[in-house]
């Protein structure tokens, strides 16, 4: 027979773990009670409703921050170091998701920050098991680095462009147009044009200055696909094979480690 686990750390599998049944409906039941929360904040600031229903939403509110401040209390307590976990982002924004409730009681209007808590929110990512999009972030990371040099090329190139037809709209509309008037508005003009923004502020008037317009939207289109074939061949060339599971590391609470992984990657743990 096997030996049945600690209590703690069976507790630590169900609220930091999302490949069992009982971590994945820990986090889901979590999610829908910061969903709850939020929801409940932003009808509470219709004057109507709050008018309303107020005792309804105040009784709600404190009910789930309650419930929040049970869960923060857990964490801390089946982790091996709760000073890194209350230090740890995570731990940071857990909370920070409690905090504004009991801060109302001294200070008003401070009751609407519980909006903090859609950034726990995040931790949808490892209850659906799309812990890979942890990964993915880091490749993306890796590829504007690695595209930096060539992003700057391409900003220069088109810093020219829009500097040589600013100077040549100042020049043809600059004395009729008072949009063209000097040419750091003419260049203003090129680069809300460049970009397909269009504002409509300043217009071409003269036929010449109509025909550089045309050109220039027409430019515009191939240069904003330029960054995005730039950032899809980084990407391309950063994607690794790996795939990272929900396990949290109980000594430094990192993410992201492999299938196969039996020790953290980053301080050397043993993974449960």
């Amino acid at each position: 027979m096997t030996e049945p686990r600690p209590t703690r750390e069976h507790l630590y599998e169900i609220i930091f773990e999302a490949d069992t049944r009982a971590g994945r409906a820990f986090d889901l039941a979590v999610l829908l009670l910061i969903v709850s929360s939020i929801v409940t904040v932003m009808l509470e600031s219709v004057p109507r409703l709050r008018a309303r229903y107020g005792t309804w939403f105040d009784t709600i509110e404190w009910t789930l921050t309650v419930l929040f401040t049970l869960e923060y209390l857990a964490r801390l307590s089946c982790v091996r170091r709760p000073l890194r976990y209350a230090w740890s982002l995570f731990g940071v924004i857990d909370l920070l998701a409690i905090l504004p409730s009991y801060l109302s009681l001294f200070a008003s209007g401070t009751e609407s920050l519980v909006v903090i808590r859609a950034l726990r929110l995040l931790r949808v990512f490892r209850v659906f098991k799309l812990a890979r999009f942890l990964s993915e972030a880091d490749v993306l990371l890796r590829a504007l680095r690695a595209s930096v040099p060539k992003m700057t090329v391409f900003l220069i190139t088109v810093l020219i462009i829009i500097t040589i037809v600013g100077t040549a709209m100042y020049l043809v509309e600059g004395a009729e147009n008072p949009g063209f008037a000097n040419i750091p508005q003419s260049v203003y003009w090129a680069i809300v044009t460049v970009t397909t923004v269009g504002f409509g502020d300043s217009v071409p008037l003269t036929t010449t200055g109509k025909l550089l317009a045309s050109l220039l939207m027409i430019t515009g289109f191939g240069i904003l696909a330029v960054p995005s074939g730039i950032m899809a061949a980084e990407i391309f060339q950063q994607r690794g094979p790996r795939q990272p599971t929900t396990q949290v590391c109980p000594e430094c609470l990192a993410e992201g480690h492999d299938h196969d992984a039996a020790f953290c990657k980053l301080c050397g743990g043993k993974l449960n």
